[in-house]
């Protein structure tokens, strides 16, 4: 099953409907970034998350692995913020994924909406986002690992139920009936 998924999610990269979307939503994503409010160094609150999930969820992992590369770096190209490093985009990439195997071509649930934002938080945004921040400004990755926490435990649910808003707006105005699988 997964493997199909990814195939199918690859042939979703034939169609020109598919490529004009996903730039659109990479528009999207990076103008919504600009809204985003910055707390500490490494977080900030916005809803730029959206435009990679609906890509995702829309297109599977495939295409949802590449729109969150392209926009990492084409956010980084039009206003970069410190030096670029690879595992952001690693990051950027690999969120998508996961969303794209648990939501592409599944009934939208809340409650799946919420495993995959779970999935997301402590596999990308914990352990990974408090290993790069731990090998690039030397902290130590179990006192990153704490604050990280606490931050996806407020954001996890606040992302899920704005999500769900944004799905069941888009599936009752008919925009994409596919969601409503």
């Amino acid at each position: 099953m997964l493997i199909k998924q990814f195939s199918d999610s690859y042939k979703e990269l034939k169609n020109l409907n598919t490529l004009v979307m996903t730039a659109l939503l990479i528009a999207v994503g990076i103008v919504l970034g600009y809204f985003s409010i910055q707390i500490t160094d490494t977080t900030k609150i916005g809803v730029s998350f959206v435009a990679t999930q609906l890509t995702a969820t829309l297109f599977g992992p495939v295409v949802g692995g590449i729109m969150g590369g392209v926009a990492d770096i084409l956010k980084f190209i039009i206003k970069p913020t410190g030096a670029f490093f690879w595992g952001w985009t690693f990051n950027a990439i690999l969120g998508p994924v996961i969303y794209g195997i648990m939501l592409y071509k599944k009934r939208l649930t809340l409650a799946r909406i919420l495993i995959s934002k779970i999935v997301v938080a402590i596999v990308v945004n914990m352990f990974f986002g408090c290993l790069w921040s731990s090998m690039l400004y030397g902290k130590a990755f179990w006192v990153l690992m704490g604050t990280k926490a606490i931050q996806q435990v407020i954001q996890v649910p606040i992302q899920s139920i704005i999500f769900w808003m944004v799905v069941k707006a888009l599936q009752k105005a008919k925009v994409f009936h596919q969601l409503s699988r």
